[in-house]
């Protein structure tokens, strides 16, 4: 557990600034004043992590937050037949970990990083500390923490009503209304391995490979290896809502 907490804490010089972060508009810490964001910038640790690693362990306990600077992040958990539920994806911005941060519990989920993943590292007592100091940030994490339970509970009805192949055409949308950078092409074209969106889906990875056939000869999508291009989203949002 040291060692992995060790590995957490190393700096690098190449870390982003917490005043000039990009992303940071689109963040919960967007109302930060600058002298919080200099010291979150001072106290904060910054970490790469390769495709595949674990960022934090279902179980463990949080010593801080994590915030995703570049790379794609799944966050999922074991159900009762020990098949991964994939509840969730994180991009550039999104925060990692809060809940149980601030519940003070162990993970319900662990973090993977799906292609080079960089983010930062918050330690807990700063983060408390700036919650405790900054009403717009509490609120803007209450906030969040009210959206993520709703995502829940809509994905919960979700997963009981609909059919698998209205669950895939959602999905899809759901990687695309989370990674598609509209100023780089207008199509949106993501590798995900098919354990991985079968694991966001909820069913088998060959469930997953036979309705990937359909949509693919009905022209809705391609793909690569493990490369999907989305090429009608209109007509994977009338699938989806089939049974809405």
């Amino acid at each position: 557990m040291f060692w992995h907490l060790n590995k957490i804490l190393m700096k690098s010089q190449a870390a982003p600034e917490c005043q000039r972060c990009a992303f940071r508009e689109h963040s919960l810490f967007k109302n930060c004043q600058h002298d919080e964001l200099l010291e979150m910038n001072e106290n904060k640790c910054f970490h790469t992590y390769k495709k595949g690693q674990v960022i934090f362990h279902e179980g463990n306990r949080p010593f801080g937050l994590f915030c995703v600077f570049d790379g794609k992040v799944k966050i999922s958990r074991l159900n009762s037949e020990g098949k991964e539920q994939i509840i969730r994806l994180a991009k550039s911005g999104d925060t990692l970990g809060y809940r149980s941060l601030i519940e003070n519990t162990k993970y319900t989920a662990s973090a993977v990083a799906l292609d080079d993943t960089q983010a930062c590292f918050l330690p807990a007592t700063d983060f408390n500390s700036l919650i405790d100091s900054n009403v717009k940030v509490a609120n803007d994490l209450m906030k969040m923490l009210a959206k993520a339970l709703g995502e829940s509970q809509e994905r919960m009805i979700h997963m009981a009503m609909k059919p698998v192949r209205e669950r895939l055409a959602e999905a899809l949308l759901l990687l695309k209304a989370t990674y598609h950078k509209t100023e780089l092409a207008d199509l949106f074209s993501i590798a995900i391995s098919r354990e991985d969106l079968a694991a966001i889906v909820g069913t088998a990875k060959e469930t997953v490979i036979r309705f990937l056939s359909e949509f693919k000869e009905e022209g809705i999508v391609s793909s690569h290896g493990s490369t999907i291009t989305i090429l009608k989203p209109d007509r994977l949002l009338k699938i989806s809502q089939l049974y809405d």
